[in-house]
């Protein structure tokens, strides 16, 4: 265990990239892979790299969240280690008591945490990142390098590099500037890498000739204390870093494995779809290094007769005789009736068991029960949690149509439909008819 070493997973943001995914949860909250959440993935390579003792930042939308860590994520009292909640809160200290105002400033209102006995280095990540990495490594990049802050990075072409922050290197890689989302040639051409430099790393560029920050700091404790409180900085990326990078040593840690950032709806929609082709780029059976997630004791899903193409289907589902199932991910217990098509979807489950009877009275009342109805197709959409979909429903994009816009309760995001959480859509219902 590194037992000098702490992590700050931030997860405050109100997460508006992802709405309606984030109406009523917080990112780091949102279901990921049928089974799990955003939050699992961090916190997983923590435990996994020995770093046991865990800190998450909130603010927005917190409740589900950190209910799922407390079921989730327990300890012995033998180990030392736990996942514990740091929320916005009041404080006598009035500069402790307002709303986080960026990420630097959310580590700042909770240094008291950071500055207990013994921490050397402190760990701070995102919470809304698919990948799996070993903190070893960037620990041992950062005390070979003598660094006081490392920062995980990861090539990028030119066109994704106007999307990140980018570092430019000196030849033993130490950064020597930060330029936050390059958009002219010249920008880039300030911060491009040498493609030979990335070879002698073992790291062949193929164009991705920019090093984009993945969100991923490790810093000398006192250093990172001394920054945020001889400063008013409230964001790393804008304004920490580019004071570091003239005052200190700022490495850098090599990381050319699967990374995504899951931060708007396309980039969630299409990083869980692949999970669910012949070839994923990341795995969640990994027995050295796994995902963790909540134990929820549900049985083995039942599949009463169809098709089923390139799918995750998770644990509980009931999926009635005729059904299509295609490239699709299908979370926790959920429930599509006889006849359904289901392509290139997300549909998250639900929370509960709906009891036969209690189905038996919607569908009496007129009222879908909980899942997919019979007949119905889905293509090209993102079913939240607790959804009721009727009979014969039509949930397709419009053809040749991207235009954010809603369609009744439902909202299409990048051209892919969201169905928000606790959604009703009635039988019969389409997006023509919507319209």
């Amino acid at each position: 265990m590194n037992r000098n070493l702490i992590s700050l997973i931030l997860g405050g943001g109100k997460g508006t990239r992802l709405f309606p995914l984030t109406r009523d949860r917080s990112k780091p909250a949102v279901p990921l892979a049928g089974k799990y959440r955003l939050i699992d993935v961090p916190i997983s390579n923590c435990l996994n790299s020995g770093i046991n003792r865990v800190y998450l930042i909130t603010q927005f939308n917190s409740v589900s969240l950190h209910r799922h860590i407390r079921e989730t994520y327990k300890f012995d009292r033998f180990s030392g280690g736990f996942v514990e909640i740091l929320a916005a809160q009041q404080a006598m200290d009035q500069a402790e008591s307002d709303w986080y105002q960026g990420t630097a400033d959310a580590v700042r209102k909770n240094l008291r945490y950071i500055e207990q006995h013994g921490i050397e280095h402190v760990l701070i990540l995102s919470g809304d990142q698919l990948y799996r990495m070993n903190f070893d490594d960037m620990l041992h990049t950062h005390r070979g390098a003598k660094a006081d802050v490392t920062i995980a990075t990861t090539p990028v072409n030119a066109a994704a590099a106007k999307g990140f922050g980018i570092m430019q290197l000196d030849s033993t890689g130490r950064v020597t500037d930060f330029v936050e989302k390059p958009q002219t040639d010249e920008q880039l051409e300030q911060v491009r890498t040498d493609p030979e430099w990335l070879k002698s790393f073992g790291i062949i560029a193929n164009s991705r000739d920019y090093l984009a920050s993945m969100g991923i700091y490790l810093f000398n404790r006192d250093l990172l204390v001394d920054l945020l409180k001889s400063t008013s900085h409230e964001d790393f990326g804008k304004e920490i870093f580019p004071q570091a990078i003239s005052d200190h040593k700022v490495h850098v840690h090599l990381f050319d494995d699967y990374w995504e950032d899951i931060g708007t709806i396309k980039a969630f929609y299409d990083a869980n779809l692949a999970l669910a082709g012949p070839n994923p780029p990341f795995e969640f059976n990994y027995e050295d290094a796994p995902i963790y997630t909540q134990s929820r004791y549900l049985p083995a899903s039942r599949l009463l007769g169809g098709a089923y193409h390139r799918s995750l289907i998770s644990d509980g589902c009931v999926i009635e005789p005729g059904t299509t199932i295609e490239n699709s991910v299908i979370g926790l217990r959920t429930h599509v009736g006889r006849n359904a098509t289901i392509r290139n979807t997300f549909i998250m489950g639900a929370d509960f068991y709906q009891k036969p009877e209690h189905r038996a009275y919607d569908l009496e009342s007129n009222r879908p029960p909980l899942g997919i109805g019979e007949g119905s197709v889905i293509d090209g959409a993102i079913v939240d949690k607790n959804c009721r979909v009727g009979r014969n429903v039509h949930l397709v994009p419009p053809e040749g149509d991207k235009q954010d816009r809603e369609f009744g309760p439902v909202l299409m995001r990048d051209g892919i439909l969201v169905l928000p959480k606790h959604a009703e859509l009635p039988d019969g219902w389409s997006v023509d008819k919507a319209r």
